[in-house]
């Protein structure tokens, strides 16, 4: 599954279900937590529920719920909604321990939601604390949470992003030990694409796989950045020839464009293209 594109919309506008795979987005997710007052978020589970979105209508694009907090009163009730709608997966936010994913596990477990995808949210200072516990607790991805980690660590948000660098490094790293792909944090200012493009970049280069979306204009800047670019394609095909013609003439070093080529540019070399083939 590609995670290059996150969207979140508001539970209760399901019909932007629609607008989530006119915008391209690997993934689209109702939320039922921040963008969900408390008043509505009953009235969103049954619209989710109601409007029950089949796979001629999504698509390629999976569709996740995104919960309250485990042990809010709202979190069982969110789990049998997303069991109720089909979705592929659920997205639970601030969890903090491996106790936690493993709660939230045995939650879905028992209702039904043993084959969905669990995407862990980490966005608290004990969270990126404890970020390799939870990615290796049973989660299939995480994501990172700037706004919250900042707020509960007393911080100053910047657009310089020098304030996360560190977690969202913790977090990339955490998620690559554990075998899972990591989401990068939202751009607030969705009207700056120029924003959106360097950030996302900033965290390819971190190692992330993708990045969460709040506006559908996000979401072709993200499956852009997230995926290989004709030059960099051109480039591992001509590393991989270059080390195949180096090892058919039983030569011990292999270079490509003057630069020496060694297994992990190799590995790297193979990764990009096999990212521009998955499906």
């Amino acid at each position: 599954m590609r995670v290059r594109s996150v969207l979140f919309g508001p539970a209760e506008r399901v019909d932007f279900v629609a607008k989530f795979v006119a915008a391209g987005a690997d993934i689209g997710v109702l939320d039922l937590e921040d963008a969900t007052p408390p008043d509505a978020k009953e009235r969103a589970r049954s619209a989710i529920v109601d409007a029950r979105p089949g796979e001629q209508e999504l698509g390629r694009m999976a569709l996740f719920v995104r919960t309250n907090v485990l042990g809010s009163p709202h979190f069982s009730d969110d789990l049998e909604a997303a069991l109720a709608a089909g979705a592929h997966g659920v997205v639970v936010p601030k969890l903090e321990t491996d106790r936690e994913v493993q709660d939230v596990r045995n939650a879905m477990d028992n209702r039904g939601l043993r084959t969905q995808l669990l995407c862990a949210g980490i966005e608290s200072v004990a969270g990126v604390h404890r970020a390799v516990e939870v990615c290796g607790a049973g989660a299939d991805m995480a994501y990172f949470g700037a706004e919250d980690f900042i707020t509960d660590i007393g911080g100053v948000r910047t657009a310089s992003n020098t304030e996360v660098l560190y977690a969202r490094s913790q977090v990339a790293i955490a998620a690559r030990l554990a075998g899972i792909p990591a989401l990068d944090q939202v751009v607030v200012d969705f009207k700056d694409a120029d924003a959106f493009s360097a950030e996302a970049a900033v965290a390819r280069s971190l190692g992330f796989r993708g990045k969460l979306c709040i506006h559908p204009s996000q979401v072709e800047l993200a499956n852009r950045a997230f995926s290989p670019s004709s030059v960099e394609l051109e480039w591992a095909r001509g590393v991989l020839a270059a080390a195949e013609a180096a090892e058919a003439e039983g030569k011990g070093v292999v270079s490509y464009e003057g630069t020496m080529v060694d297994a992990p540019i190799i590995n790297r070399a193979k990764a990009l293209l096999e990212a521009a083939t998955d499906e």
